[in-house]
């Protein structure tokens, strides 16, 4: 009787862990990617506050001055995206 308690105690304690293990990687897939998803957003948000500062920066009186930082950090983030999918971390 002691012997079946002390197996069925193990392979309880095995399902357990590998319930906690399956659970835990699932949880640094999706952490991996918000950390990645955070860093792609955070590039445009530096460049319009960059360019919307109370500045002289030289695209105050051109035209197409919001296009082109739009361009700019669309660029930018596409480029984050492509390395971050060419190292498999998105």
């Amino acid at each position: 009787l002691e012997f079946r308690r002390v197996l069925f105690r193990s392979i309880l304690e095995s399902a357990v862990n590998t319930y906690a293990s399956v659970i835990n990687n699932n949880m640094n897939t999706v952490m991996r990617l918000m950390t990645s998803v955070s860093i792609v957003l955070m590039f445009p948000t530096l460049i319009a506050s960059l360019y919307g500062m109370n500045l002289k920066n030289g695209l105050e009186d051109n035209p197409l001055g919001f296009y082109e930082v739009l361009a700019f950090s669309l660029l930018v983030s596409g480029a984050i995206i492509w390395l971050f999918r060419r190292r498999r971390w998105l």
